[in-house]
């Protein structure tokens, strides 16, 4: 258990430390800004927290006393909840409710700190055993242990309530998704504050619960790292979307490549510039495509036949489309089956010269929104798997 118990420390320390040094990068434009000054020491105290933490599970003594790397762990703890509710209190409130409320709960958390330090030296903390700090029936051991699992679950209520009243108002994108990520970080933390208090009082009545008591190191760790990553996504998280974007534009111009390579070597002229490989300027060239293949197809009409759908059917039945993809992707699968089974067909066609007699050459183009060019790229990437499952042209 120990050995658990240090890892999720570890864990909760290192993304702690990320955070940190990821926000202490950009101190040349904001050392002014006070809530970033703020946020920066709750990131501190975080890390202070959690490294006593890692020190207590390897060592029973810090700088000669016995867990005193557990005192210094409760108390910035308690420094660290402090700061992390001011915090919410500028992004969400006005800056006189803010600074009111914030003298609130420094005093508070100064009266709770003093308060833990009294309890661990009348409870004789540093000559007790480390394991009496998990739980024990010892009064003043067993009050301060209660004191700081309170001072932990208020912050994490009254943070979840701001969440909730604040998050819809959120002018900003970026910010409404921080305090996303801080409310399922509060709840998490909650939750690791109520799997400690059984573990408190369990252990103080003389129950061995067993492996259970690792879950509220557990939720301490997952609730930290999203706690940290809450506390950085205002910057980072348009860079992210930004990344995500490229790849699943990169994906796509992938899958479309080779139904545009067939529709190209058809009908060379779609192209409005040599065929290059660099995607430095992807969303030009996954545009470039999209048009192309539609190009391509529209080059393909006179040698598509309407009237003969038997070929088409045996294709897409010998495609590989089970009755389960049929049945979850419906109507519009079966259609991308059918309209790359219909370009397969016209591109043999035209390879041999056949031109059917009730062709598209007169008739209207397909049907869909070419104006939402998502929804467009999303349409001609399933075209383009069911085209590359049919073979191609080989």
């Amino acid at each position: 258990m120990n050995t658990t118990r240090s890892l999720c420390f570890t864990i909760s320390a290192l993304s702690s430390y990320a955070a940190l040094v990821y926000r202490l990068c950009q101190v040349r434009g904001s050392r002014r800004d006070s809530a970033y000054r703020t946020l920066v020491v709750t990131l501190v105290l975080q890390c202070l927290t959690f490294t006593m933490g890692a020190v207590a599970t390897g060592s029973r003594s810090f700088l000669g006393v016995g867990n005193l790397a557990i005192l210094v762990m409760h108390v910035s703890a308690v420094a660290f909840c402090v700061s992390a509710q001011i915090i919410l209190l500028r992004w969400a409130s006005d800056a006189e409710v803010a600074a009111r409320q914030s003298r609130y709960w420094l005093i508070a958390g100064s009266v709770v700190c003093v308060l833990l330090v009294a309890l661990f030296f009348a409870a004789d903390g540093p000559n007790r055993p480390a394991d009496d700090f998990n739980g024990s029936s010892r009064p003043l051991l067993l009050t301060y242990l209660l004191v700081f699992i309170v001072s932990q679950a208020v912050p994490c209520v009254t943070i979840f309530r701001q969440v909730r009243a604040y998050a819809g108002v959120a002018g900003s994108p970026s910010l409404r998704q921080a305090l996303r990520l801080l409310s399922v970080a509060a709840v998490l933390l909650f939750l690791y504050c109520t799997a400690r208090t059984v573990n408190i009082l369990t252990l103080a009545c003389g129950v061995d619960i067993g492996v259970w008591q690792l879950a509220a190191s557990v939720l301490s760790a997952v609730g930290i790292v999203m706690l940290s990553l809450s506390l950085t996504v205002s910057s980072w998280g348009t860079a992210a979307a930004r990344l995500l974007e490229w790849a699943r534009s990169y994906r796509a111009y992938r899958v479309l490549y080779p139904l545009w390579r067939d529709l190209y070597e058809s009908s060379p002229d779609i192209a409005l510039e040599p065929p290059r490989v660099r995607v430095s300027d992807l969303n030009y060239r996954l545009h470039r495509r999209v048009v192309e293949i539609r190009d391509g197809w529209r080059d393909l009409r006179p040698y598509i036949d309407r009237a003969t759908n038997s070929d088409i059917d045996r294709a897409t039945s010998g495609s590989g489309v089970t009755d389960a993809d049929a049945a979850t992707n419906a109507d519009e699968s079966r259609q991308a089956f059918a309209e790359a089974a219909q370009i397969h067909q016209a591109l043999r066609a035209k390879q041999i010269g056949s031109i059917p007699d009730d062709n598209k050459d007169a008739a209207d183009f397909e049907d869909r929104d070419t104006d939402n060019f998502t929804a467009e790229v999303a349409w001609l990437s399933k075209v383009a798997v069911a085209y590359r499952k049919l073979g191609g042209t080989s």
